[in-house]
């Protein structure tokens, strides 16, 4: 029987672009560009014909701009959807209004040498597209696709070694370590807006390219009572505070007598990501121990299910977000199989869980 391959949609104005992602989705076995448009009226007449799997939709784009399309799409036909904008603050402030309107990813690209960037991250594109396929969009269900064996990956090896079996001292701070993917903007929006100003201390990881996370974390500051910030090196884990690693490096949790800090490095992809979940957890497991808090909530692949795992056998708690609340039921799932998630809770209930983990 034939496999089924994920039908993209790629809007872009630029020719370019256009004729760029292409060579690239049509490279991933899993995937097939079905048509490509330079603007929304384009895509509109192509949708209506043939509704696509996914869509690649570009902001700036002439006649309607991509979030006016967006927010048109998924009141009427809801598709999932993968933003794509410059590498500007400005992009980024709207990406985010994009992910509140619906899209469930994005690709930031630079303003100059498209073509090349695209290229030189053509496997996290594909990645991206493949975990938007997977999304569940409003209501609507998920598609099932053929799932390929993806390529070797690095394991939390390459940044620290595993954690060590010592009894860890307790501390009179708990610190909670989150890990998200796709749909886990929104995911982690309405987890720290649920939480009190002096919660515990916080670090998080979500996949998300340079310049994304300093914005998002702005963004967050603004909504939230705790405090939120794109984490920079040395800085420390305080409660009522919420770290959000860079996008393009890794955070680590480290250990100074009894107070914690943060340390951001660079590396090679681990799970197939910078930031890595795994590496969070781990580190976690090592400098923290039993006053550690593991949270992992909606994402596709397996990014932090080896680390929740050590963190669980680290005498940790660990929380997984459940199937019916995530956008993608893959790093969760991934990371239930492997015995690492002690509570599964919807998204609704995970502030509580993770503060009653704190209090114990």
């Amino acid at each position: 029987m034939p496999k089924v391959r994920t039908r993209v949609l790629v809007i872009d104005d630029s020719a370019s672009v256009r004729q760029t992602m292409t060579s690239i989705l049509e490279q991933d076995p899993e995937l097939e560009v079905m048509a490509t448009a330079s603007d929304p009226f384009a895509a509109a007449k192509i949708i209506q014909q043939t509704l696509p799997d996914v869509i690649t939709l570009d902001v700036e784009m002439p006649r309607m701009d991509g979030i006016t399309f967006l927010r048109k799409l998924m009141s009427q036909c809801p598709i999932p959807v993968v933003m794509c904008s410059s590498l500007t603050e400005e992009g980024s402030e709207t990406l985010l209004q994009a992910m509140e309107a619906g899209a469930v990813d994005v690709i930031l690209k630079p303003q100059i040498g498209v073509a090349d960037h695209l290229v030189e991250h053509h496997l996290e594109i594909c990645d991206v597209v493949k975990g938007a396929a997977r999304a569940r969009v409003r209501g609507r269900p998920s598609r099932i696709v053929a799932k390929v064996e993806p390529q070797a990956k690095l394991t939390a090896d390459v940044m620290l070694p595993p954690p060590t079996n010592r009894a860890m001292s307790r501390t009179t701070e708990k610190v909670v370590c989150l890990g998200a993917s796709t749909g886990g903007t929104e995911a982690i929006r309405q987890v720290l807006t649920a939480l009190p100003a002096n919660a515990p201390g916080m670090v998080i990881v979500q996949h998300m390219p340079e310049s994304f996370t300093k914005a998002f974390a702005k963004r967050l500051d603004g909504l939230c009572e705790v405090g939120v910030k794109e984490a920079e090196h040395g800085d420390p884990v305080l409660r009522g505070h919420v770290l959000i690693a860079p996008g393009g490096r890794h955070m680590l949790l480290e250990r100074q007598g009894a107070r914690y800090h943060v340390a951001i490095k660079d590396g090679p992809l681990v799970s197939r990501h910078r930031p890595s979940v795994d590496v969070l957890f781990r580190s976690a497991a090592r400098a923290a121990g039993s006053n550690a808090i593991g949270v992992i909530m909606t994402g596709m692949g397996d990014d932090g299910a080896r680390g929740m795992l050590e963190m669980k056998q680290a005498g940790g708690r660990t929380i997984a977000q459940d199937e019916a609340t995530s956008i993608v039921f893959g790093m969760p799932k991934e990371a239930i199989a492997r015995g690492g998630a002690e509570r599964v809770a919807p998204l609704g209930s995970i502030a509580r869980e993770l503060l009653q983990a704190a209090a114990a």
